[in-house]
């Protein structure tokens, strides 16, 4: 069974994490770009929360007993054929995982104007995550 606090819990540090990325992100490219601190910051909370999600969905799959994923990608391909993923938020957490392998394992230099833009924009793909692991788990989101 799904341990829904165990769920509210990694939700809550995603959420903290996101409006740490929101604070810091600022709007000009420009300011971004020659602040250091603020990358760090902004790189560090991103993986945090990629990964307080990809955890959600490991605990997810192994309590609801669909097997040993071959991948991270995997899990999130499991989360919708298990009707908690639309096909569409499936692969922006699927390249979410992608970015987050690139800040960990730093296969390519990460190019800060990509992370401005997903500082900007993509990381509502984590809460559109949340919402839709919530709405298949029947929780409701904390204000």
């Amino acid at each position: 069974m799904v341990d829904r606090d165990l769920i509210l819990a990694k939700a809550g540090s995603v959420k903290r994490r996101l409006d740490r990325i929101i604070e810091k992100r600022g709007n000009d490219l420009t300011l971004f770009l020659k602040d250091l601190d603020r990358q760090e910051i902004i790189l560090f909370n991103l993986q945090m929360a990629i990964q307080e999600c990809i955890d959600m969905a490991s605990h997810i799959i192994s309590e609801e007993g669909w097997g040993v994923p071959g991948s991270t990608n995997e899990m999130f391909y499991l989360l919708e054929e298990n009707s908690y993923l639309e096909r569409d938020l499936t692969e922006r957490m699927v390249r979410s995982v992608g970015f987050r392998n690139l800040m960990v394992h730093g296969y390519v230099k990460i190019e800060m104007e990509e992370v401005y833009h997903i500082a900007q924009k993509d990381i509502h793909d984590l809460d559109k995550y949340l919402s839709a692991v919530f709405s298949k788990l029947g929780l409701k989101a904390k204000a």
